[in-house]
């Protein structure tokens, strides 16, 4: 059973030696002391962080915060801390077609999605993928975040198929099928989940359509779904600023308590002379709800 929501909103080597190597030197630093070292590390400068989401039919919301050290004690306190991050006493207008949409300041919860805001307007974000949408914030201390965006089109989901193993024909896995237009460079949001949309992502990721030949693209997923097993799936079709910022976020994430991975700055699309980081973006999917069956 398929209900569609279609909403807008090398070479052979031997490691042998090399890996002799370093079991010796182990060996040999074994037998030094260890040594303390104390880094000087420089006092931790806070920034802005804007997160704006544009779903069409959806109030207009915002979330304006301030970054935290990454060396900073987790707080046992959590609701004093998200108090101390979230930024009040800013001006938050988004401007379209003209029209000056002023967002209020407060706490806002958004019971589809379960995602918390400080700054919305009532307002339903319309409908318009011909005319941009522009971001003007003033800060508590005078500075300035700008950015603009567009609502991109929705790519719908032409199929989804659900194929059972051959031999082990109690497990299955999904199959979603997209068209892509040749003659456009585009970017997806694929997210897949399992039983209910609350849950953790069974699959998300973001891609390009670079490697499309055939103006056709599956996104699959292993043998994991079971007779009974309701799946969500949902193609966000995204601009390049919000494929940057995703890509950068997560790489951040993975390097992470990583020594040997690489710092990851945050890619933005914010402007003005506050330093923001953050995303401000429109946000347009296509959702199938399928149910497992034989």
């Amino acid at each position: 059973m398929i209900v569609r929501m279609n909403q807008l909103f090398g070479g052979n080597f031997s490691l042998f030696p090399f890996s002799l190597l370093l079991f010796t030197f182990a060996l040999q630093s074994c037998g030094h002391l260890e040594k303390e070292i104390n880094l000087d590390l420089p006092e931790y400068q806070p920034q802005y962080v804007v997160e704006c989401y544009l779903e069409p039919g959806q109030p207009f919301s915002l979330l304006l915060s301030k970054s935290a050290p990454y060396f900073e004690t987790f707080p046992s306190d959590l609701l004093g801390y998200v108090d101390k991050i979230l930024v009040d006493s800013a001006e938050v207008t988004i401007t379209h077609n003209g029209q000056d949409f002023v967002l209020a300041n407060g706490l806002f919860l958004n019971p589809l999605t379960s995602k918390l805001y400080n700054y919305s307007n009532a307002e339903l974000v319309p409908e318009d993928f011909g005319n941009d949408f522009s971001l003007k914030i003033t800060t508590p201390d005078g500075k300035s975040i700008t950015a603009t965006t567009r609502l991109l089109p929705v790519v719908p989901i032409d199929s989804i198929v659900v194929e059972f193993d051959e031999e082990k024909d109690t497990l299955a896995r999904c199959l979603t099928y997209i068209s892509d237009d040749p003659n456009t460079v585009d970017f997806y949001r694929r997210m897949i989940h399992q039983n209910s949309l609350d849950s953790i992502p069974h699959q998300d990721f973001t891609t390009n359509d670079d490697y499309v030949d055939d103006k056709k693209i599956v996104f699959g997923t292993g043998y994991d779904f079971t007779e009974g097993d309701t799946i969500y799936n949902t193609i966000f079709h995204i601009d390049r600023a919000y494929f940057d910022f995703w890509e950068s976020t997560f790489n951040a994430i993975i390097s992470n308590g990583n020594p040997f991975g690489q710092p990851s700055s945050i890619i933005s699309n914010l402007g003005g002379d506050a330093g923001a980081i953050g995303i401000f973006t429109g946000l347009s999917y296509d959702r199938v709800m399928t149910v497992v069956t034989k």
